[in-house]
């Protein structure tokens, strides 16, 4: 897996595990490893895990989350949904039985507000803590330690894990009580959202009207256009490339999330229901596993 070293900030030495060695998760623990940690590793399918401790020195696996997590001052997760975050939490076998007490739980997967409190929950009644603290900066952020996390829960628990967490982050931050985090992380997908498909529509129509659409992204990318997806994603759209990035399933995915909370909420996203069905299109397109970039091909 790609991984690539960061300069740390010291940071006392602390006896960690990691769920979830996916492609987020991998590069994740890797900073924790060079950062100094002591760390135990589980992931669903256990190649993933060896391989992690063939390239970590020192590093150890666990055949089980509460295997993985029984010695750990903090537990960090990161794993699809709600349903896997729970089949790793839960049970005989899932972290919250195992871990010990005054232990620290912090989930980085995407997930809903209802599942972050309910494990907030859990975990307060097993004598834990839980800290819901979803991350932004794709790939690119873990592999090189630049992710940005928004976190929920207590603010003891916070400040215990801020300095271990910084071993892969560029800005990890409390936003309020339990659920927070995944509240924040859903502003941020409706402003991706919005984004790129502006850029779709934009390059899309730049390059219909002749124009030297490269050009043109360097001139308005200093101006009030300027994005971060237009910084890195606008010249690939022109080039027709989609295959890296953030997966559309998994922007689906968080979508579907937003859309879920603003029914509670009672939230009008209209743009973002929009671009959420444009998605599907693209689904329906076989870009399943094309970048959210990839909104443009329904305009071509």
């Amino acid at each position: 897996m790609p991984f690539n070293p960061k300069t740390y900030e010291p940071a006392p030495a602390k006896k960690v595990a990691f769920l979830g060695l996916g492609v987020m998760g991998y590069p994740m623990a890797g900073h924790l490893h060079s950062a100094g940690h002591q760390i135990c590793v589980y992931n669903r399918t256990a190649a993933k895990s060896a391989a992690f401790g063939a390239q970590f020195a020192g590093a150890t696996h666990g055949s089980t989350p509460a295997a993985a997590v029984k010695d750990a001052d903090i537990v960090f997760c990161c794993v699809g949904n709600d349903d896997d975050l729970r089949s790793v939490m839960l049970g005989s076998s899932g972290a919250l039985a195992a871990m010990k007490k005054g232990a620290i739980l912090v989930d980085h997967t995407t997930a809903s507000a209802n599942v972050a409190r309910e494990l907030y929950a859990a975990a307060k009644a097993a004598g834990l803590h839980f800290v819901d603290a979803p991350v932004s900066g794709g790939q690119a952020g873990a592999e090189n330690g630049l992710l940005t996390v928004m976190c929920g829960g207590d603010q003891a628990a916070f400040d215990a894990v801020q300095p271990t967490a910084m071993a892969f982050s560029r800005a990890f931050t409390r936003m309020g009580e339990a659920g927070a985090g995944q509240l924040t992380k859903m502003v941020n997908q409706i402003c991706i959202a919005g984004l790129v498909q502006g850029l779709s529509e934009a390059v899309a129509f730049g390059q219909k009207a002749g124009l030297d659409v490269n050009l043109v992204l360097d001139v308005i990318g200093k101006g009030a256009a300027q994005s971060w997806q237009l910084d890195n994603r606008g010249k690939t759209m022109v080039a027709d490339k989609f295959d890296f990035g953030f997966a559309v399933d998994w922007m689906r995915k968080d979508l579907g999330l937003v859309l879920d909370e603003a029914k509670r909420n009672g939230a009008r996203l209209p743009v973002t229901a929009l671009v959420d069905q444009f998605y599907a299109d693209v689904q329906q397109m076989g870009g399943k596993r094309w970048d959210t970039s990839s909104l443009i091909k329904r305009l071509r």
